[in-house]
């Protein structure tokens, strides 16, 4: 019983004699538990027997042995050679009765989330006191749960591609997470499909695209802010994925028998997988900014612009301002991927880092850093992508004319028209994706 009270002491940080709520989450958190609000409720609804909504010793000792009773015949399923804790091995050969390939170092990192006393093996109290505060039902929710602890969703509407397990490399294993990574993604880019409009008008018209944007209102209606979103929902999603799933692959490959990769090399995989990723859906870029600048009522929606372009123009026009957005991507990508993977690896170091406040700012400096050096690049290929039918933008020939013919007409200013509007939508766009992400996943494991 002294683990049992020494648990309960630890997690009573204001000694007061009982586990609150918010005690109680603060530990999930930081062992990455999500979502741990839901998991806190469905512990107190089952164990708090007088409903003071927090948890007295009586009332932990009872979850605790019932947590004892239910994982006692699964550890020592764990531990294969009967040596009285788990160790790497035993780790890898869970995941490989599941169909599942991990690495060394990210069977590491999981026996890392256990090891109390540093030694690399877990034994029965450590892996009790990990149950407890990770209330999974059976190994596979537990498997799940160490899964997106590795994963952290950021950006501006988009999936980071953080250092994933070699599961998350099998796309059957995705499942619930692409799924709800997805419903979360279109809301994000939905609830701020007019700033992202905004963002895409100040590229192409400077100061102009206010009053512009004022009249495209009284024109079209409140309903012309969206226009264009649908082609970007399409487009958001399956980008993200197929970005995180090659940067997965490579990282893979190029992690072997290390535990992480260096600053460059995570540049590099960034680039690469960005890159990759952007270039196959290239053409619905050209859609989306065709749809944003045009006025309401222009197209038939996104297969009658598709039409239309591909009738009138040619089918080389879907890749318009293609090489000064691959230019674009390639440090995009790469910065964004370098600083995030390099600002995380920092933060595991001490737990107190992972709090949620704490890994959105993190996310937000790489979505930052990435968006400073690339955006000159990205408003060239805007007006690339507009020239084929807006008469006020110049049309350059290559990035370089591109890039002369901007700083004519608005100045060095005229590179970072709409950065501002960029970063707003950041914000919304990632607390939405964060948040929404566990909740949709959460819901779709209950169907």
């Amino acid at each position: 019983m002294d683990h049992f009270r020494g648990l309960f002491d630890k997690l009573d940080k204001n000694k007061d004699g009982f586990i609150s709520t918010e005690e109680l989450q603060s530990e999930m958190r930081r062992i990455g538990v999500e979502p741990a609000c839901e998991k806190v409720q469905a512990i107190l609804s089952n164990y708090d027997q007088n409903e003071d909504g927090r948890l007295s010793y009586q009332e932990f000792l009872i979850y605790m042995m019932d947590k004892e009773k239910k994982w006692k015949i699964d550890f020592h399923a764990l531990d294969r050679n009967k040596c009285g804790s788990i160790d790497l091995e035993d780790i890898m050969c869970l995941f490989k009765e599941l169909g599942l390939v991990i690495s060394k170092p990210n069977a590491k990192r999981i026996i890392q989330m256990m090891d109390e006393d540093n030694s690399m093996t877990v034994d029965w109290e450590e892996f009790l006191q990990h149950v407890i505060i990770n209330p999974a039902e059976n190994i596979g929710e537990l498997v799940s749960s160490w899964k997106h602890n590795l994963v952290f969703d950021v950006g501006e509407s988009r999936s980071m591609p953080v250092e994933l397990t070699q599961q998350e490399t099998d796309l059957s294993i995705w499942g619930n997470f692409i799924l709800a990574a997805g419903l979360a993604d279109a809301v994000s880019r939905t609830v701020t499909a007019p700033v992202d409009l905004l963002k895409t008008r100040l590229q192409v018209f400077g100061s102009k695209a206010v009053s512009q944007g004022y009249r495209e209102l009284q024109t079209g209606g409140f309903r012309s802010l969206w226009q264009g979103n649908a082609v970007n929902v399409l487009k958001g999603t399956p980008q993200s994925t197929l970005q995180c799933f090659i940067y997965a692959q490579m990282r893979m490959y190029t992690l072997g028998e290390r535990d992480s990769l260096s600053v460059h090399q995570r540049f590099g995989l960034g680039c690469v997988s960005g890159a990759v990723a952007h270039a196959v859906f290239y053409p619905l870029e050209v859609l989306k900014v065709r749809l944003n600048l045009q006025p309401a009522g222009t197209y038939n929606g996104v297969l009658g612009c598709a039409r239309l372009i591909y009738q009138n123009e040619s089918v080389s026009a879907f890749y318009r301002g293609f090489k000064p957005s691959i230019l674009c991507m390639i440090p995009y990508a790469g910065v964004e991927c370098a600083v995030h993977q390099s600002i995380m690896s920092w933060a595991r170091q001490d737990p107190e880092h992972f709090s949620d406040s704490k890994l959105f700012l993190f996310s937000f400096a790489a979505f930052a850093s990435g968006q400073a050096t690339s955006y000159p690049l990205a408003v060239i290929r805007t007006h690339q992508q507009a020239q084929a039918f807006c008469s006020t933008s110049q049309k350059p020939t290559d990035a370089l004319q591109g890039l002369f013919g901007i700083y004519e007409k608005y100045g060095v200013r005229g590179f970072y028209n709409g950065m501002g509007a960029s970063f707003v939508r950041a914000v919304p766009c990632a607390l939405l994706n964060y948040t929404l992400t566990s909740k949709f996943e959460t819901l779709l494991s209950s169907l």
